[in-house]
């Protein structure tokens, strides 16, 4: 998910690093947090659905899904935002970098929002792709982890930290 695709090339030069009253721009505002967990949640999503259906798929266990679901998350989480900042110019190592930096903490925190979630849903654990289930405690997952991830953007941002280290390359 591209961030503020509203702006000219010409005004990115002023977003700095999002941090209060850094590059004329104000303070970390929720739609900025908003935005920099719905990028996080795209990818965490995506390596989620995919690690548990594999998983499920399979017949493996609850705990080697769970990892696959996991590291497929983070996996996904990170390549999104190194899609977008190859195309602004970085070579493979600095947007490997910037996606570390941007990214770890709001997948973690989301991870384990989502994932924990999950493990507390009464049967969520045993259901399959066809329960209605899986894709009720699955949605209730996600939602938890946007509500409980966009406040930690929100201050990561505000310190020039997470989300704020990509948007200079958007």
């Amino acid at each position: 998910m591209e961030h503020d695709t509203h702006h000219t090339h010409g005004e990115h030069g002023t977003h700095g690093a999002h941090g209060a009253g850094h590059g004329g721009h104000g303070p970390a505002t929720w739609r900025m947090a908003a935005q920099a967990t719905l990028h996080c949640l795209t990818g965490c999503a995506i390596g989620e659905i995919l690690g548990m259906a594999i998983g499920t798929a399979l017949a493996w266990h609850n705990v080697p899904t769970m990892i696959l679901a996991i590291v497929l998350a983070f996996t996904f989480g990170y390549a999104l935002t190194m899609r977008g900042v190859l195309r602004a110019g970085l070579d493979l190592r600095s947007a490997l970098r910037v996606a570390l930096a941007a990214d770890t903490v709001s997948i973690i925190v989301m991870e384990l929002a989502d994932n924990g979630t999950i493990l507390l849903f009464p049967g969520a654990m045993d259901a399959t792709l066809s329960d209605a289930l899986f894709w009720l405690s699955l949605a209730l997952s996600f939602v938890v982890a946007f509500t409980l991830t966009t406040p930690v953007n929100k201050w990561m941002i505000g310190r020039g930290k997470g989300h704020a280290v990509v948007h200079q390359y958007h």
